[in-house]
């Protein structure tokens, strides 16, 4: 059975995923300001992190259209897999489910198989979700059965934690829970998060120092992947601009946790985690 992987652009893309001829990336906007730029290939991460520093004005996104992502769905493909950001932080899924829903009704009669994944995350969560789709299709299994073992791989078989240098955005576009806020404004401490079995963040740590904070994230990452035999598994540290960090970051994962050093990928944040991990923010996803 031919198939397509459809993911928004919530997705952080590794260099191999970028050459698969059977993966789509429905794009969401980006603005600040007047200034409005789509999230596809051509973002630029550095520049838009630069008119974020400069802007007096709060950055925001839009997810796509139900029309966008039912013109993603059309094509030869007898199976497509969408998946998208957590629908806690994003309209994305929502839009998604939309976008099937048009398709069907303007291709009438399709047998075509269309199964909408809500990852509860975003960033590299979405990303190891994809190349399991990939994996699973590839090796041939059916549908039914490849949703319900990635639905299951999502809820029980991953993690993300994240460190941000500044929760602005975040908090500014009412990501955060009331908790989370007050602390920061309290404190003004460095906040170790975490991505809920349901999709929304949840304070998982705490420090007044950034270095301190991110040797807890991989404290934190140890405990949770404690007892799983993590050969072969992967884990992607995604950073905004801020490789150093990221390499830093990488090496405390290596010393606290049982990866195969060279499972533990450092990836550029796509321009919608750009935007809400803010410059210098770190998020980690790994399977476990």
């Amino acid at each position: 059975m031919a198939y397509k992987i459809v993911v928004d652009s919530c997705c952080d893309l590794t260099d191999e995923m970028r050459s698969w001829s059977n993966l789509e990336v429905v794009p969401l906007t980006l603005q600040i300001g007047d200034y409005i730029v789509l999230d596809d290939e051509n973002f630029n991460q550095e520049d838009f992190i630069s008119r974020m520093v400069a802007s007096n004005e709060l950055a925001k996104s839009a997810c796509p259209s139900p029309d966008a992502f039912a013109k993603a769905l059309e094509g030869d493909e007898d199976e497509v897999y969408v998946l998208t950001i957590t629908d806690k932080l994003s309209g994305c899924y929502n839009s998604a489910l939309q976008g099937v829903s048009l398709f069907f009704e303007e291709n009438e009669g399709s047998e075509k198989k269309i199964h909408v994944f809500n990852s509860l995350a975003t960033s590299g969560l979405e990303t190891l979700m994809a190349e399991k789709i990939k994996e699973l299709a590839d090796g041939g299994m059916a549908f039914e059965e490849l949703v319900k073992t990635v639905e299951d791989y999502c809820v029980n078989g991953l993690g993300l934690y994240f460190c941000l240098e500044s929760m602005d955005a975040l908090k500014g576009n009412g990501r955060l829970y009331n908790l989370a806020a007050n602390v920061i404004e309290a404190l003004r401490v460095k906040l170790i998060c975490r991505r809920t079995q349901v999709g929304n963040i949840s304070v998982a740590g705490k420090d007044l120092a950034a270095k301190r904070a991110l040797n807890k994230m991989a404290a934190l990452i140890a405990k949770d992947t404690e007892g799983c035999d993590l050969s072969g598994k992967k884990c992607y540290v995604t950073e905004v601009c801020c490789v150093d960090k990221a390499n830093d970051v990488k090496q405390f994962i290596s010393a606290a946790c049982n990866y195969d050093d060279e499972n533990i990928i450092v990836l550029k944040a796509s321009g919608l985690n750009s935007l809400y991990a803010s410059n210098g923010g770190i998020i980690v996803s790994f399977e476990k």
